[in-house]
């Protein structure tokens, strides 16, 4: 195999390895502080990343607020108080080596109050910032203020050619890289566009050299893309390696470093990794954000499409088809159905699915009523962690809401997220990430019987290719 150079990345030379940040104390201090210490590049999550008390345990995210508002800015708090807890935690573990990055989504809730606040209380630790999820064009502005590289993360040439017209361009000396994230291949929220076809993959060398010649095109050069997404060996991408068509390049490993040593999750889920078939993660359209994302396949994801295919649409008045009444909620308040839609609907409340929720798509679905109530509470809980939620309908600005219904075909993202990290065993009835390579744990000798390695071992192996 070629060799696998060392690169120019936030000031520093590293190895061309890159730990793929993961929100909610996925990426935490301690497992990015020991990928830098092994000369990478770090990535903790910026995302309610998690504090500690004085006696070294978790402080519970616990709002108390009467209004979505209040809990915001308990958020908020929550969010800036973690992440410089998180970066004080990696700088130390790194002993001065590698460099630390922070991940942030740009549509979480409170964003830039975030950002700002980490980055005040975390000057000269943190040296780099990667963000996606949306369309960031302020964070090259807010990296310069504080004098740290940026990292958009997008999924075409399209994105990163808006970005740079609109904002980048007045900030190049602050791009660190531009990290492509395979929409098809990587794990958590994807950046598929309407015109892509989420069940039609394409190959990522050609959109990656396309992404390359407009950054040749505008002076762009030496600026080194990161791929993120697949990444498995080293030696499987060897001819992106010394390629003018490519240009310089880093990997990003978001999925592997789940399974360390140093990896936070619960051994219940690094288990569940190593059980892992092809096609166990999928694509869905659940994310209360609006994106697609990959998740692995479980009793969540399955409760989730099944809520999904019990749905049917209605109308308020009898128009065409919709000519047959049907009682729903407690008063049997009249709506009007298809009369195979309503054989259908009758056949769930046989079931026990006897309650009827209104989707902002003039549709019903039809759940248990632990179900209806846990929705409903999860909905009147809401704390505004997205910039816009279409479970909760709450967004951020004046009005606090995005003006149309909540739909309960979605979920709370906080909430499963929260639980997945921080609960030992309920691993089945929440929201796990991960890449669409997960699978490979289970069929890659390095991980034969169930070893674990440290972070170090992982770079090691990583950086003999196979």
């Amino acid at each position: 195999m070629k060799p696998l150079n060392s690169i120019m990345l936030s000031g520093k030379e590293v190895l061309p390895l890159i730990e793929g940040g993961k929100g909610i104390a996925v990426s935490s201090g301690q497992s990015s502080g020991a990928w830098a210490a092994a000369g990478g590049v770090a990535t903790f999550s910026g995302v309610n990343a998690d504090s500690f008390d004085e006696d070294g345990n978790i402080i519970p995210q616990v709002y108390h607020g009467r209004t979505r508002r209040d809990r915001h800015d308990e958020l908020v708090a929550y969010g800036i108080q973690g992440g410089i807890t998180q970066a004080k935690l990696a700088h130390e573990l790194s002993g001065g080596n590698g460099r630390i990055h922070m991940n942030v989504l740009w549509e979480m809730g409170g964003a830039e109050r975030i950002l700002h606040g980490v980055l005040e209380g975390t000057k000269g630790l943190i040296h780099g910032i990667t963000c996606g999820a949306g369309m960031p064009y302020r964070i090259a502005q807010i990296a310069a203020d504080y004098k740290v590289h940026y990292y958009p993360i997008i999924s075409s040439a399209r994105a990163f050619r808006a970005l740079w017209k609109r904002a980048y361009h007045k900030f190049s000396d602050w791009l660190g890289g531009v990290v492509y994230e395979d929409p098809w291949l990587a794990g958590g929220h994807n950046g598929l566009s309407n015109v892509e076809d989420p069940l039609k993959p394409e190959d990522p060398y050609p959109r990656v050299a396309e992404l390359r010649k407009l950054m040749n095109e505008i002076g762009l050069n030496n600026v080194p893309i990161i791929m993120a997404g697949g990444v498995w060996h080293i030696e499987d991408w060897e001819d992106w390696l010394d390629n003018p068509e490519i240009g310089p390049i880093a990997f990003q490993f978001g999925t592997r470093p789940l399974l360390t040593k140093e990896s936070p999750i619960s051994d219940a889920w690094k288990k569940k990794l190593g059980t892992l078939k092809k096609g166990d993660v999928f694509l869905n359209k659940f994310s209360p954000t609006g994106f697609w994302s990959s998740a692995v396949r479980n009793d969540f994801l399955d409760e989730l499409k099944a809520r999904s295919e019990r749905q049917v649409a209605f109308s308020n008045e009898p128009i065409g088809a919709h000519d047959t009444s049907f009682g729903i909620g407690a008063r049997k308040r009249e709506v009007y159905l298809t009369a195979e839609d309503k054989g259908r609907a009758e056949g769930w409340v046989a079931e026990g699915f006897t309650e009827a929720l209104k989707t902002p798509d003039s549709t019903l679905i039809f759940v248990a009523p632990e179900k209806m109530a846990e929705i409903r509470k999860d909905q009147i809980d809401c704390m505004g962690c997205l910039s816009q939620c279409k479970f909760s309908n709450w967004a951020e600005g004046e009005k606090g809401n995005t003006g149309r219904k909540a739909d309960p075909r979605s979920f709370c993202i906080q909430k499963t997220l929260q639980d997945v990290i921080h609960s030992e065993a309920n691993i089945e009835n929440n929201l796990m990430f991960a890449g669409h390579g997960a699978y490979r744990f289970a069929n890659d000798p390095f991980y034969a019987n169930g070893f674990i390695p440290t972070v170090k071992q992982l770079i090691d192996r990583i950086m003999t290719g196979k």
